[in-house]
């Protein structure tokens, strides 16, 4: 019998190259049938990151390097761009996985970010599928944007610096225009945010990381609606990945003496990082909460270097003044969460 084979493509990234490694174990256990070959991108700035499935039925296929010129290119244009340069690249992949009689070619499986890859999946006459990392109401939110652009004819920039809200349907509350996503009213990186909305809905089905308990009013959002079928699979976790030893083990201790669902955690995945106005904002916030909070805090490259965020050198420089002596007593700072 022929096995049934399943081509993920995660964009690059630890964070989403783990969430997919664990919807792929959880495919592959629910049906023996499926194989799955995962196909990963790295960025020319980032560490080799090393994920282990512990599944025989799952692969790695490392990709070469793609020829991109980044240039002056925003962010939100960058990460579009660098996965599409990979096209060709993914093509010859999945001519060579095919060449076995034993396999048999069921789909694709994209990123959010990899939807250029529709295209090839196209060309092996197989349909495509997205699992989405982030959240069901943030699904619903790109959707939304991109409706209101293309039928209605919303200008993201009007919401730029002002205190307007935007009502989404996958959201209990509106939306502060302050709180888009920079890309959005960036000119650029707003129309490939927007191309990349129109073609995530080619898809034939999303998987999103999410649970109903967790998002009850986001997936209700999805019903009866005219985007592809919404299937929430997570949670999703990998409690093995990250920096590991000795700060993981402080982390948990830390977390283990806490009283029961006191601690706020805040992570904006592995490229999230703030400025120091922000920052002192978060505290601020934080601190007059009262809450015990852990809190993953990073600094951003230099703004003329495509780089990945690193570890603050010494908190006390952006935080407020006694902040840390006064919060000693409720909150963890660390670097990358494990």
């Amino acid at each position: 019998m022929k096995q049934m084979e399943l081509v993920f493509i995660p964009s690059p990234g630890i964070g989403h190259l783990t969430a997919t490694v664990e919807v792929a174990k959880l495919l592959t256990q629910r049906d023996p049938r499926f194989s799955i070959t995962i196909l990963t991108m790295k960025f020319p700035f980032e560490t080799n990151a090393t994920v282990n499935s512990h599944s025989d039925s799952i692969r790695f296929v490392p990709l070469p390097p793609a020829e991109i010129d980044a240039g002056t290119m925003p962010p939100g244009v960058f990460i579009f761009e660098f996965v599409k340069a990979h096209t060709p690249l993914v093509r010859d992949a999945v001519r060579e996985l095919t060449r076995s009689d034993s396999v048999r070619l069921a789909g694709f499986v994209i990123d959010m970010f990899c939807t250029s890859m529709i295209d090839v999946a196209g060309e092996f006459g197989v349909p495509s599928y997205l699992f989405f990392t982030s959240g069901a109401a943030f699904l619903g939110f790109l959707f939304h944007l991109q409706f209101l652009h293309d039928y209605e004819g919303l200008d993201f920039s009007e919401f730029k610096d002002s205190g307007a809200e935007l009502e989404v349907p996958s959201y209990v509350n509106s939306v502060p225009g302050k709180a888009f996503p920079s890309m959005m009213l960036d000119r650029e990186g707003g129309k490939a945010g927007l191309y990349n909305g129109r073609r995530l809905r080619e898809v034939k089905g999303i998987m999103v990381n999410t649970f109903v308990e967790l998002e009850s009013h986001a997936v209700q959002s999805f019903r009866g609606s005219k985007f592809p079928p919404v299937y929430p699979v997570g949670p999703l976790l990998n409690t093995g990945v990250g920096s590991g030893g000795a700060q993981q083990d402080a982390i948990m201790t830390w977390l283990d003496d806490q009283p029961l669902s006191s601690v706020v955690f805040l992570c904006f995945g592995s490229r999230g990082s703030f400025g120091a106005d922000q920052i002192r904002e978060m505290a601020h916030g934080l601190e007059r909460s009262g809450h015990r909070f852990l809190w993953s805090l990073r600094q951003p490259p230099p703004k003329d270097r495509r780089e990945l965020p690193n570890d603050y050198a010494n908190l006390e420089e952006v935080l407020p003044k006694g902040f840390l002596h006064r919060t000693a007593q409720i909150e963890k700072i660390i670097g990358w969460a494990p």
